[in-house]
């Protein structure tokens, strides 16, 4: 199935979305066309019960090489100088970067290509990321003299901030074993083994309880915006409603009696 010619949807038998931006000889541009196209296959994929994990890859040498800046410039022709566009243009990204945060699913980032500016934040935004030993990223907006302001937000909250700052500060292209040692990814492989073994990780995460890992998935953002009372307080309360879950008495259950739980996903 496809949702767009610019963004192709699989679903596996095993829950596992593929979702995959096919404007590779663009170098999958996060295009006004291209945001529209995640947006609703996100928005699809959080309420389709089907879907357990989502694997967010891309074809072509690009995994994506951010905002369509020929898109954008035509964007000034208006009298305001293109600020409602790009407030319009902008928001639109920062929805989508937002939705794939609150998405219950687990989405992991599948890079085989160069990541950079809006398409860093992409990787960024996502839960886990595999990249390829070829793969490199870059939030590069200084050297055109834009400041990468919104792949800031989800850069910092993935790497320290010195590490933040020296991508966004300098511009340059980081490798991939350099991304995996600040945090951007979590796993670095041969090109020819990506896909495999993202999918392993995705399929041991599609056997949970979709009911647990949307609960954990989702107190795991809220919590680390709150104090350590906050957090501490807001986890105690997430705690004991996972507790009374289905879900959860059965894992229990299962556990002690040396069994395989069979998931209720509630």
């Amino acid at each position: 199935m496809q949702t767009g010619d610019i963004l192709l949807r699989d679903l596996e038998a095993s829950g596992i979305l593929r979702l995959t931006l096919n404007d590779g000889a663009r170098r999958n541009p996060l295009s006004e066309s291209m945001l529209t196209a995640l947006s609703t296959a996100f928005a699809e994929a959080c309420r389709d019960p089907e879907v357990r994990v989502i694997i967010l890859a891309a074809n072509g040498p690009a995994y994506s090489a951010g905002h369509d800046l020929k898109e954008m410039t035509s964007g000034r022709a208006g009298p305001d100088r293109g600020r409602a566009y790009f407030t319009r243009i902008l928001g639109m990204c920062s929805d989508t970067m937002q939705a794939i945060v609150n998405c219950p699913k687990p989405v992991i980032a599948e890079v085989s290509g160069i990541a950079t500016a809006a398409g860093c934040q992409l990787v960024a935004s996502c839960d886990l990321a595999v990249a390829a030993d070829t793969a490199q990223f870059s939030t590069p907006g200084v050297h055109i003299g834009l400041f990468c302001s919104t792949p800031m937000v989800a850069l910092s909250r993935n790497v320290g901030n010195k590490h933040a700052m020296e991508m966004l500060l300098i511009g340059d292209m980081t490798s991939a074993t350099r991304a995996a040692e600040i945090g951007l990814v979590n796993w670095v492989v041969a090109p020819d083994a990506l896909r495999a073994t993202t999918l392993e990780i995705a399929a041991k995460i599609a056997a949970k309880s979709s009911m647990t890992l949307a609960t954990g998935k989702r107190a795991y953002y809220e919590q680390r915006e709150m104090t350590l009372k906050d957090a501490y307080d807001h986890a105690t309360r997430v705690m004991v409603e996972n507790m009374l879950a289905r879900d959860a008495e059965e894992g229990i259950g299962a556990f002690i009696e040396k069994r395989s739980p069979q998931w209720q996903d509630a």
